[in-house]
């Protein structure tokens, strides 16, 4: 099982900066990047719609996708340019705006489909944790093609998958190996500290890599930030995408699911393929304006 996981993360994320080197040639529209992420919304929002279907809650999957690709097109686009910025809303706002409506529109939903009394705020709060959790955290996510200028955006993008899947290859290498130790018994049974502090350290290498050795190539004429920042980084996503993978766990162990779904044997479905990318994504577009990454 561990050299089927190695495998297939050797496949998934050079195919992954593939598309980011086809998206990057497309131009700063990031065409390619939106339809990837619509694709993964409706793909991630059917997951969690089905994994949540339990108990009193009976989440609808038609509101929650409409709602997930209404927030990430939301943060696609500029608002309101007028030439001096003064009415300018920008795209973290904009999600924050799009995601309001989205609470509306599923709470009319809910009201609209009431008959009896029983489920029906459970199956809201269903609906509105899988919006927020695919919805609001894709759509941050994908504002890093844009936080450090849109010539590095796939620098910045790339830093965060290839800290965080490294992160996750460790931890599972490692807690393997060396793991005897558990960290959470009853939330994650197989994750020891061992794995834990392999999953810091391949994050902590893999970011500090990448942005040494990517940075020249995407940038021609710009310097590798400080090996202390890129370190700093690395080990910053490996934690936050940990944490991710444990909060996944909860929501599956919850409703006593082994997996989200079964798209690829080893690991699961796409939300568990997703989960430490996602949870770290905001995290890493907050680390990208305030440590001094950005040396261009």
């Amino acid at each position: 099982m561990l050299g089927w996981r190695l495998a297939i993360s050797a496949v998934l994320i050079p195919a992954l900066i593939g598309l980011f080197w086809l998206d990057a040639a497309a131009g700063e529209s990031a065409w390619v990047l939106l339809v990837l992420c619509v694709l993964l919304a409706i793909r991630a929002s059917w997951e969690m719609v089905d994994l949540l279907r339990t108990r009193a809650m009976q989440p609808a999957w038609l509101p929650v996708v409409v709602c997930s690709v209404g927030i990430i097109l939301a943060g696609w686009f500029r608002w309101g340019e007028n030439g001096d910025g003064a009415n300018d809303l920008s795209r973290l706002a904009a999600i924050g705006l799009a995601f309001s409506f989205s609470v509306l529109l599923l709470m009319l939903h809910s009201a609209v489909r009431y008959r009896q009394p029983g489920g029906q705020m459970e199956s809201l709060g269903a609906e509105l944790l899988v919006t927020s959790y695919v919805g609001v955290l894709l759509a941050v996510t994908a504002q890093l093609r844009w936080v450090a200028g849109h010539e590095a955006g796939y620098l910045v993008l790339g830093s965060l998958v290839i800290a965080a899947k490294a992160g996750d290859i460790g931890g599972y290498t490692v807690g393997r190996l060396f793991g005897k130790r558990k960290m959470t018994p009853y939330l994650s049974p197989g994750k020891t500290w061992m794995g834990a502090l392999g999953a810091v350290v391949f994050a902590g290498a893999g970011g500090c890599l990448w942005l040494h050795f990517a940075t020249p190539y995407f940038l021609q004429f710009a310097s590798p930030p400080a090996t202390v920042w890129a370190v700093c980084y690395g080990v910053c996503i490996g934690v936050v995408g940990l944490i991710g993978d444990l909060c996944e766990s909860l929501v599956k162990r919850d409703v006593e699911k082994k997996d989200s779904a079964t798209l690829l044997p080893g690991f699961g479905g796409l939300l568990d393929l997703l989960d430490s990318v996602l949870y770290a994504g905001p995290v890493a577009y907050l680390l990208w304006q305030v440590i001094p990454l950005r040396t261009w």
